[in-house]
C-alpha cells in the first residue's frame, strides 16, 4: 500500500484538499492529512473547519511516496512560509518520491527547489512566479513531478497520481466508480 502525506494550511482551496483525499482513499492509498501549526483544526478556503490527522510537526520524518499540496491562495501563502516543509520536499524529491501540488501549490515547489527541467501546469495567474514556462493543461504528470491547473481539474490530478502510486487499473477502478472519464 502506498503512503501519501497531505499537508493542510489555513486557507487551503477545499474542492482540491478533499478531492484528493477521498480519491486516493478511494484507490487503497493511505492519506496522512497534516495541519499545519499547532491545532488538528484547519479552516479551508471557503470557512469549513476540516480536521487533520496530525500535525505536520509530528509526521515530517515518515516515509511517503508521494507529498501532495493542495493550493488556495492563503493555503499556498502559509505553505510557502513553512521552511521545514520545504526541506522535507527537498528531501522527498533526492529519495525519488513523487512530489505532488495544484492550483497555486507549485509556487512552493519552485520556492523549495525540488523542480528541475520538469514541464508543470498551475493556476493561470500563478505563473509568472513560476519562473519557468508553464502548460496550460489540466494536469501534467513529468518524472517525479504532477502539478494540476486548479479547482476543476482536482479530480483528474488526483487519479493521475493514483494511477502512479497504485496503477493504472486502480485509477481505472475509481474513475469508473466516480462516472469520470479517465483515459
Amino acid at each position: 500500500m502506498s503512503k501519501a502525506l497531505i499537508p493542510l494550511a489555513t486557507g487551503f482551496e477545499d474542492i482540491e484538499a478533499v478531492s484528493i483525499i477521498d480519491v486516493l482513499r478511494r484507490g487503497g492509498v493511505e492519506v496522512v492529512t497534516a495541519a499545519l501549526g499547532e491545532e488538528v483544526s484547519v479552516r479551508s478556503a471557503h470557512g469549513i473547519l476540516m480536521e487533520a490527522d496530525d500535525l505536520l510537526s509530528n509526521v515530517l520524518e515518515n516515509e511517503y511516496d508521494a507529498i501532495i499540496l493542495p493550493g488556495g491562495g492563503v493555503g499556498t501563502e502559509n505553505l510557502m512560509a513553512c521552511a521545514e516543509l520545504h526541506e522535507r520536499l527537498r528531501r522527498q524529491r533526492s529519495e525519488e518520491r513523487l512530489v505532488c501540488a495544484i492550483c497555486a501549490a507549485p509556487t512552493v515547489l519552485e520556492a523549495a527547489g525540488v523542480l528541475e527541467e520538469e514541464d508543470v501546469t498551475c493556476y493561470p495567474s500563478m505563473a509568472p512566479q513560476m519562473g519557468r514556462r508553464v502548460k496550460n493543461v489540466p494536469v501534467v504528470a513529468d518524472n517525479l513531478v504532477i502539478t494540476g491547473q486548479g479547482p476543476g481539474s482536482a479530480a483528474l490530478f488526483a487519479l493521475v497520481i493514483l494511477a502512479r502510486l497504485e496503477g493504472e487499473r486502480a485509477a481505472h477502478m475509481v474513475a469508473n466508480g466516480m462516472l469520470v472519464n479517465f483515459s
